[in-house]
C-alpha cells in the first residue's frame, strides 16, 4: 500500500470494470457508506477513502495550510486515483466532497466519467442575489460554540444536520465521528468549508454532475441544487428526494439508494 493510501485509510471493493470512489463530507468517515457498498461490490470496483482531518485520519498529518482550502483536498483526490492507477472514475461526493470533486475534475477532467453531488453547496454564506442559508453571524457563533464546547457543540449539531433526535440511529452514527476529530482540527476544516466560495469555479467544471438534494435540510438549501445546475459549466441534472437532513445516505437509505444507484447506472440525456 502506497504512501497515500495508508494516510488516508483506502479500502478498494468489489471487482468489476469501471471504479466508483465514495468521498465523505464533514465530520464524517467513510463509514457513511455502510448502506449503500453492498449495493456495489457485485458489478464495480469500489474505492472508499477517510478525507484528511477525519476522526480516523491521523492527526499529525493534517497540514493546516494545505487544508486552508478546498483545492488541498482536491489535490489528494487526484493522488488517490493516480496511486492506484484509476483512469477514469464515477465520483459520489457528500457535502464539501461533492466540491472538491467539482475542483479536482477542473484540473484532470480525464479522471472523472461524472460526478455524483449529495447535499452540495458552492457557497454557504448569503450574499447579493444569493441564498446560501448563512449570514456571517451565524457562522461565528458556530465557530464560537465549536472553541468553547466541542463536545457540546456536537451534541447539539448532530441533530440538527440529521434531521432527527437523539434517539436516531443515524444521529448517533453522526455525533459519534463527528466527536471523533480532534477540536483544533474540526474548526479549522468547518471555517475552511463554511467560508468557502467556489462558485466563481463551475463554469469550469465540465464533467456531467447529477445534483441530488433533500427537501430538507438545514445546512444546504433547496435552491442551492438549481443554483448549482444553472451554474456548472457541463450537463447536469437535479433530482430532489422527498428525505429530510444533510446525510440522507445515513438517516434515509431506503429512499436515498435507490436514487444513488438510479444516478450511478443511468446518464444524462440531452
Amino acid at each position: 500500500m502506497g504512501v497515500v493510501e495508508q494516510a488516508h485509510n483506502v479500502k478498494i471493493l468489489g471487482s468489476g470494470d469501471r471504479t466508483i470512489v465514495l468521498a465523505h463530507g464533514f465530520g464524517t468517515d467513510q463509514s457513511v457508506w455502510k448502506h449503500l457498498v453492498p449495493h456495489l461490490v457485485e458489478d464495480y470496483k469500489v474505492v472508499l477513502y477517510d478525507n484528511m482531518g477525519a476522526g480516523t485520519t491521523n492527526p499529525e498529518y493534517f497540514d493546516f495550510d494545505r487544508y486552508s482550502s478546498l483545492e488541498g483536498y482536491a489535490y489528494d483526490v487526484i493522488g488517490i486515483l493516480e496511486e492506484l492507477k484509476v483512469s477514469s472514475c464515477i465520483y459520489v461526493g457528500h457535502s464539501v466532497s461533492a466540491m472538491i470533486g467539482a475542483v479536482a475534475s477542473i484540473t484532470r477532467p480525464d479522471l472523472f466519467s461524472k460526478l455524483l453531488m449529495i447535499s452540495a453547496s458552492p457557497r454557504y454564506l448569503n450574499d447579493v442575489d444569493y441564498f446560501g442559508g448563512y449570514e456571517q453571524e451565524d457562522l461565528d457563533q458556530l465557530f464560537q460554540a465549536m472553541e468553547s464546547n466541542f463536545k457540546a457543540w456536537c451534541s447539539g449539531f448532530a441533530p440538527l444536520a440529521v434531521g432527527a433526535d437523539m434517539e436516531c440511529v443515524a444521529v448517533q452514527e453522526f455525533s459519534r465521528t463527528l466527536f471523533n476529530m480532534r477540536p483544533d482540527i474540526a474548526l479549522s476544516v468547518a471555517q475552511t468549508i463554511f467560508q468557502s466560495d467556489m462558485r466563481h469555479l463551475l463554469c469550469h467544471v465540465i464533467t456531467p454532475c447529477h445534483i441530488i438534494q433533500s427537501m430538507k435540510d438545514l445546512a444546504v438549501p433547496v435552491v442551492v441544487s438549481e443554483y448549482l445546475h444553472q451554474n456548472l459549466g457541463g450537463e447536469s441534472i437535479v433530482e430532489v428526494m422527498s428525505t429530510e437532513g444533510h446525510l440522507p445516505q445515513l438517516s434515509s437509505p431506503d429512499v436515498v439508494v435507490p436514487v444513488i444507484l438510479r444516478h450511478i447506472r443511468g446518464d444524462i440525456v440531452v
